[in-house]
């Protein structure tokens, strides 16, 4: 009889209607002075969550954190302080070595952002896709090719192409393969950091409409990082919006993109053609290297910012909304 791999399970320990995964106090530093002690804060205090079945958007521009966030969440890293709370567990107490051999490590998978780069030039499509399914799924041979098949079809991935390398394949088919294999051992999350950022307009389109139909039919969770507003726009239903390390606003994403409350998320919305007035920021970037606790990282750019900025941290807090709103949360002393 052949195996099949079966869905990762849910851990007991995680109560009804708890979030899927969610981080909380998760801070990253990296020692950039051994002799002086200095230290890059790359991710500071971020609580983020992302429910079953939910699609989350995380948007910031270039060097804000997004990428250390999204391979702490999915333990590619170990954070340095914080928890990461997966079906009820904490993974963060888990070191990223070890958390490659744990039961849980076929329920979060990753995306990656170019998929020339995350393929190995050695292995055909095949083989990369089943590397996943031999290392986490210890599945029999012929077990791994038919679930290779299996996927293969699913991402709309024909079988002829399978026996070919990377450089034998077009961009969104190379992107099919790197959804493949994240797709191949069933897991629960999938964190898609910039997924089609290397590809041509007319093929995101095609590979963006292929991982929603996925996330409907398969009821996944995505963590969707992406520069372009526009997509995070159409494919999630919560955005978080990330400064130097810190989320500064996050809530329902048609909420957020039609009425931004922090300026930093206000500058952001205003670059999307057909939004209105662009608005330029002036002064200059906040270093990441040991800042100051007690100022708002972006009180040197923001075009509101006052004496309490550069004296008291800004928290990420609720705002007031109507009965049955879902919650909006703020990190700026003047959002209301």
């Amino acid at each position: 009889m052949t195996e099949t791999l079966a869905a990762a399970p849910l851990d007991a320990a995680a109560p009804a209607g708890a979030p899927l995964l969610r981080a909380e106090r998760l801070g990253k530093r990296f020692k950039v002075d051994a002799r002086r002690g200095a230290q890059l804060l790359a991710v500071d205090d971020v609580d983020l969550e992302v429910g079953a079945g939910e699609s989350v958007g995380l948007v910031g521009e270039s060097g804000c954190g997004k990428s250390t966030l999204v391979r702490l969440l999915a333990r590619l890293l170990d954070p340095s302080e914080g928890r990461i709370v997966f079906d009820g567990e904490d993974l963060a107490a888990i070191p990223a070595a070890r958390f490659a051999r744990h039961p849980k490590r076929p329920a979060i998978q990753m995306v990656f952002q170019d998929p020339t780069d995350s393929l190995n030039p050695r292995y055909t499509a095949r083989e990369t896709i089943a590397e996943p399914l031999r290392l986490l799924a210890g599945l029999r041979r012929r077990d791994v090719d038919a679930r290779v098949d299996e996927v293969a079809a699913q991402v709309g991935l024909p079988t002829e192409l399978l026996d070919r390398f990377a450089h034998q394949l077009s961009g969104g088919q190379k992107a099919r393969v790197g959804i493949a294999r994240a797709l191949a051992v069933r897991p629960r999350l999938l964190i898609l950091d910039e997924p089609t950022a290397a590809l041509d307009v007319s093929v995101q389109a095609v590979v963006l409409q292929l991982l929603e139909r996925l996330r409907r039919e398969l009821g996944l969770s995505y963590l969707f990082v992406s520069h372009d507003l526009n997509v995070v726009r159409l494919l999630t239903e919560r955005v978080a919006v990330m400064y130097l390390g810190r989320i500064v606003e996050q809530g329902p994403s048609e909420a957020i993109f039609r009425a931004p409350r922090h300026p930093y998320t206000r500058a952001l919305v205003s670059a999307i053609p057909g939004q209105g007035p662009r608005i330029r920021l002036a002064g200059e970037v906040s270093s990441p290297i040991d800042p100051p606790p007690q100022v708002c990282r972006f009180a040197s750019r923001c075009p509101q910012a006052q004496d309490r900025c550069r004296r008291e941290m800004p928290r990420l807090l609720p705002l007031a909304a109507p009965a049955g709103a879902r919650q909006r949360l703020v990190a700026c002393h003047f959002a209301a």
